[in-house]
């Protein structure tokens, strides 16, 4: 056993029996704000974005396999841990424990005494980032102990020491915990996935094994959010009259006429090589969000925990569809059934990923994602996402910037999102559609069956 392994050992069995004596009350730290300590919502969310900042520069991915981690087990897991580290200086709200599966009792703050809650969420983001990060090929220690460090001197002036070590210790107490939780995600996965034949079935463009074939068997951070969520998938049928074909058919037409903003679009959401690849371009997302929306640390530590849960079930449920079903890409039905005799083979605009088709990964995960923001911001909210901007592509003409996406609503959002696989040739309209579907339906879910608010 390492020394880092056995000091975290010793600190969660300290928290647990310090937990165990407190037993499981929500009363938060001088309620009213008197004394040292103010609400949570009296701060800016600029610790948030920070740390935002910097988890985002370590997801961008300038080349490679982009599909060999899961950003949203690290969203929610991270959002969870900085909800719960400032909590008590959230009167109106109730901690997640009892709410989301297997998920420990958190410590109570001290009745009376001081805190501040950017240092607590300086000290749980800044470990958290260490422990989900940490073992990444690109994490950089250097920019997180440096930012720690920054923001603590930023934060502690004219403040006692006992607040501020009373602070940091519960915020990195709450992280241990955490991460010590995470841990367990992946306990129901099975040893191998068998993979069906016949007509319609999924084949690897390369030839590749399936990516990801397990991330459905996640455990799920709230209990029964797939429930009546899945639509059934079209059936194959060769048909020019079938609206299997029909589907296809389109995306070979689309992909024969794309306007050159159809183009970006594709291009836009493709998040690979270089991009935010598997779901990491919600952080960024997020990250801009807080930016532009300002919001107080409490809404900012409600949207990170909300967002976060609710898009690591829909990445799971996508998946989990995605290897019961192993509907075939454009690609294969493409080539073998609207154009067999083609003297050149087609190809879609953007390559195929390693996965079968239905559902869509990014109609599933943009529409829960814009669903949890409504319920926070409401749905008509203008914002852009310049996660792309100055990155150069060919879109026909020679290279030229991807610039920055606008939006009127999040829904704006989700439906441009879902549609660029359509416009990208690798999903067809029915995935993308029922994908929607799926998204919105999980997050509805989670939306009914955890409360943050008392």
């Amino acid at each position: 056993m390492t020394k880092t392994s056995l000091s975290l050992r010793c600190l969660i069995f300290f928290v647990a029996l310090i937990v165990s004596l407190a037993a499981c009350s929500e009363t938060p730290a001088n309620p009213e704000g008197e004394g040292n300590t103010k609400l949570t919502k009296s701060y800016s969310a600029d610790v948030v974005v920070k740390w935002l900042g910097v988890q985002t520069s370590m997801l961008y991915t300038p080349s490679g396999n982009p599909f060999g981690f899961n950003p949203s087990r690290y969203m929610a897991y991270c959002g969870v841990a900085l909800y719960e580290s400032v909590l008590p200086g959230m009167p109106s709200y109730r901690t997640m424990h009892g709410q989301l599966t297997d998920m420990p009792v958190m410590p109570v703050a001290e009745p009376g005494a001081s805190y501040h809650w950017p240092i607590v969420a300086n000290a749980v983001l800044a470990d958290m980032t260490r422990f989900m990060f940490g073992t990444t090929s690109a994490y950089n220690a250097d920019a997180v102990n440096n930012l720690e460090d920054e923001l603590n001197s930023q934060y502690r002036i004219g403040l006692d020491d006992a607040t501020f070590n009373r602070s940091v210790a519960f915020g990195k107490t709450v992280a241990a915990l955490i991460f010590e939780w995470s841990k367990g995600d992946s306990a129901n996965w099975p040893a191998s996935v068998e993979k069906p034949t016949g007509a319609g079935i999924w084949v690897s463009e390369n030839g590749a094994a399936p990516v990801n074939p397990f991330w459905g068997f996640n455990r799920l951070m709230v209990q029964g959010s797939l429930d009546n969520t899945v639509s059934p998938p079209l059936p194959y049928s060769t048909d020019p009259n079938s609206e299997y074909y029909a589907n296809m058919m389109e995306v070979y037409q689309v992909s024969q006429n794309l306007t050159h903003e159809q183009k970006r679009i594709a291009k836009y959401y493709n998040d690979s090589n270089p991009g935010y690849p598997a779901g990491a371009h919600y952080i960024s997302m997020l990250k801009q969000l807080l930016e532009q929306l300002n919001p107080s640390l409490e809404k900012a530590a409600l949207t990170y925990a909300k967002t976060g849960i609710t898009l690591c079930d829909a990445s799971a449920g996508s998946f989990r569809v995605k290897y019961e079903h192993w509907k075939e890409r454009p690609f294969s039905y493409i080539r073998e059934v609207i154009m067999p005799d083609a003297e050149t083979e087609w190809k879609s605009y953007l390559p195929t990923p390693g996965f079968p088709d239905f559902p869509s990964n990014h109609a599933v995960f943009s529409t829960s994602v814009a669903y949890a923001l409504s319920t926070i911001y409401g749905n008509k909210v203008s914002f852009k996402d310049a996660s792309y901007e100055g990155v150069m592509a060919d879109l026909g003409n020679g290279s030229e910037n991807l610039g920055t996406r606008h939006f009127d609503s999040f829904d704006e959002m989700a439906m441009e999102i879902s549609i660029s696989r359509l416009y990208g040739g690798i999903h067809y309209r029915y995935s993308c559609a029922e994908g929607m579907i799926q998204g919105r339906k999980i997050a509805q879910n989670i939306d009914q069956k955890i409360k943050f608010t008392k």
